[in-house]
Formats: structure tokens, sequence, C-alpha cells
């Protein structure tokens, strides 16, 4: 990656996927410019970002078009090209996470649709200019977009809306030798993670039923992700790129959580 360029929208804190391919573009002579969202994100964000040299750290919040234009504009003034873009950015009501999925509000389904699934289509406008000589660009998805994952509910309808919006994405930009993309990780014990209820329990059914009988590590996420955005995938667009152990290829059912808590009261 060294020479290469590009902005990563989502990283919070080192616990988190961002992070995990941040550090690798880093590691591989990638440039990175880092945004946040709010106060109390900068001063989480920015010791990261000094961390890994950036020359950009902007504010930006993902539901304000002029904020996601404003934030090309100064990556524009730093850096010029653009070669990849990480889009990490995803929210919905934490009771909107749990309980009944008909429960969920207009409001909470607006909000988890706009922030998850929407944002990557200003933020891939925004970075068409800047990608001359072609680019990546990546998102973050699960498996409970294909697939019923309890209480993963709303934001189970924005991933899936955020993986159709990669695939249009990849027929509209492919032109350009952009490249879209989204990486579909298995659990992983991040901050964002503990907002879904029963999240522990997924992990212990992940370890149980997928094919390589473990969990994922950050750092398999983000050699996933450098992949993504490097050159080695330069055939690769339109994709959902899974690394969960193979849990995407086996059956999910509604009668796994009572089994991961039977065999957990069983070992204990």
């Amino acid at each position: 990656m060294t020479g290469k360029k590009g902005i990563i929208f989502g990283v919070s804190n080192k616990r988190g996927i961002a992070y995990g391919i941040a550090k690798a573009l880093h590691e591989q002579g990638a440039e990175i410019a880092f945004t946040y969202a709010g106060e109390v994100m900068e001063g989480r964000v920015k010791p990261i970002a000094e961390e890994m040299n950036s020359k950009l750290i902007v504010s930006c919040d993902v539901t304000n078009e002029d904020e996601i234009k404003s934030t090309f504009d100064q990556y524009k003034s730093v850096y010029g090209q653009c070669d990849f873009v990480v889009h990490a950015v995803a929210f919905a009501n934490k009771d909107d996470l749990t309980g009944d999925f008909s429960d969920v509000s207009k409001e909470g389904w607006d909000l988890a649709l706009g922030v998850s699934a929407y944002s990557l289509i200003p933020i891939a406008r925004c970075a068409k200019p800047l990608m001359t000589n072609g680019g990546s660009i990546v998102t973050l998805s699960y498996i409970g977009g294909e697939k019923y994952v309890p209480n993963y509910n709303v934001m189970g309808v924005a991933k899936a809306a955020l993986e159709c919006t990669v695939r249009y994405l990849a027929a509209e930009f492919g032109s350009s030798a952009i490249r879209v993309n989204s990486l579909s990780a298995g659990p992983v014990k991040t901050l964002a993670a503990k907002g879904i209820s029963g999240f522990n329990t997924l992990l212990r059914i992940n370890e149980l039923r997928s094919p390589l009988k473990r969990n994922i590590t950050l750092e398999e996420v983000g050699g996933a992700g450098l992949y993504l955005c490097s050159d080695l995938s330069s055939a690769v667009t339109g994709e959902t790129h899974h690394v969960d152990s193979g849990m995407h290829s086996v059956l999910i059912d509604k009668v796994d959580a009572h089994l991961v808590e039977n065999q957990s009261v069983k070992n204990s």
C-alpha cells in the first residue's frame, strides 16, 4: 500500500473492526485520513490517527451530506488523490436491537437505514471524482443482513440494504475502475457489539456452529480489509466477502440460543 492514500469513516477505538483495517493498511504503508462524529469521539479517534501519522482528522456527521462534501474537500486539499475509502459506520437505537422486530418505529427504521446504509451513497459519490486512477470502496456488513440473527432486528434490514447498495454502486462505478465491496465479519467483541442483546450468545453460536469451530480476530478482519483495499483484489467488485470462520455457509435458526445456553450450563 506504499503510495496509496485514503480515508476511513468509523474508527472509534482500538477494539473495533475499523481499527483492525486501519492498522493493517498503515502497516503496509498506506496514508490514512480519519473522521469522527462529535467531541466525545474526537478524544478517542485523534490518538489513533496521530499514532498512524495521519495528516487529516476531521469531524463528519454522515447524516449530513454537506459535512460529507466538506470532508472530501478537506481531504482533497491535503491528499489530492483517493485510492480507498472504508465505510465503517452503523447505528440503531438500542431499543430496536432487542424484543420483537415488528415493534420497530418509523423513526428507528429511518435512523438505522439512514446511518448504516444510505450514508454509503453520498460518501461514494464524493469519493468518485478523487479516484482518478481507480480505487476501492469497502463497507462493513454482517450475516444478519442475509439470515435471521436473534436481536439484530432492524440492523439486519439495514445491512441487507447496504449489501444491495454495494452491488448497484459496483455496477455504476466499474467503468471508472472503482471497485465497491462489503466485508461481512463474524462476531467480534467490540464496543458496538455490546449494544446487541445476547451478543455473548452469538459468539458462542459462532464458535460451536461454524466450520472452523472458532471465532475470528481483529487481525483476520484487518487482513481482509487490506486485501479488498489493495490491488490484490483488482478484479473483485460487487462482492460480500465473509470473514466469519465459515458461519455464513451453515444454518442459523431460533433454537441456537437455547442450545448454547444448555451447552453453557453443562460446561459450567
